[in-house]
């Protein structure tokens, strides 16, 4: 497969892209907009009524984001009126689920999937993909919960769904970065890119980031159920299982900027493992040991 151009994306198109998305249709009466964990595809069955009028949903994983979950909500209302929202919560102690269980009472383009525990942010988006594939959604654009994806940048990446299946919110494409980034986590998130590079080929600069953007007939044939990864790798495994679907992938340069409220969840021993995990992916796919469209 050609490799995409990496090429910053005019915010204009952006813009013009977000004025395509339809009104979001409210929920039938009747219809739960708080759905609770699921087992099967089966079990988020939209009605038909409402599926024909869904376009895009961002979705956000949350786990103790209280201070950033509401005032994000209205920051990505601001650039993407006519999106509609799912948060995936892990049973946050610090009440976040219920915050949005309140803003979806009030909103029904919101909505939120509350889950028993903290079971991993790779499961998390497994979920809100099974979601936007059982809802009809056109578009599932994923975002980090804590203003390190910063809303602005959103008309940038549905821009590049002009030409590709998979836009990410690249730190590394021409015009990218990184805010305030430790020595050490800025060489070890580049090292890391570099590895995905080397053993997997894909035509990307940055593969370890969550702020995509999905076709999501694409997902139907990446054979997501086959995912092993539920950690930091998740990011790359998902990322070459699409591409060896065929997806066409690209980037929007975006800058990551720290969280502005909450602890962060960034997990040395988790990052240790996941490194582990892409070595392991890596090597077989290099050497020809498996075939991932098998599996």
């Amino acid at each position: 497969m050609q490799g995409a151009s990496l090429r910053e994306i005019p915010f204009n198109r952006g813009v013009a892209v977000l004025n395509r998305i339809p009104s979001p249709t409210p929920l039938p009466s009747g219809v739960p907009h708080k759905p609770t964990a699921f087992a099967s595809m089966s079990d988020l069955s939209p009605p038909s009524a409402v599926a024909a009028d869904r376009k895009l949903l961002i979705t956000l994983m949350t786990y103790n984001e209280s201070e950033n979950v509401e005032p994000l909500i209205a920051e990505i209302r601001k650039v993407a009126p006519t999106a509609q929202i799912l948060v995936v919560d892990d049973n946050s102690p610090d009440g976040t689920g219920r915050i949005v269980d309140r803003l979806a009472a009030a909103d029904p383009t919101i909505h939120v999937l509350h889950r028993p525990g903290k079971l991993g942010l790779g499961t998390a988006t497994i979920a809100a993909m099974t979601y936007a594939q059982a809802h009809g959604y056109e578009l599932m654009l994923n975002m980090d919960a804590d203003f390190s994806h910063p809303p602005r940048f959103l008309p940038g990446i549905l821009a590049g769904m002009d030409k590709h299946d998979i836009t990410i919110g690249s730190r590394y494409a021409p015009g990218g970065g990184t805010q305030n980034w430790p020595r050490a986590r800025l060489i070890i998130s580049r090292a890391v890119n570099t590895m995905v590079r080397f053993f997997f080929r894909m035509p990307i600069r940055d593969a370890s980031g969550a702020f995509r953007c999905y076709r999501v007939s694409m997902l139907r044939n990446a054979h997501l159920e086959r995912t092993q990864s539920r950690g930091y790798s998740f990011q790359q495994e998902v990322l070459f299982r699409c591409h060896i679907a065929g997806a066409k992938l690209g980037e929007s340069p975006i800058i990551f900027e720290n969280r502005r409220a909450g602890k962060s969840k960034v997990n040395t021993k988790e990052a240790l493992r996941s490194i582990a995990m892409i070595l392991w992916f890596g090597i077989h796919h290099f050497f020809g040991l498996d075939d991932y469209r098998k599996r």
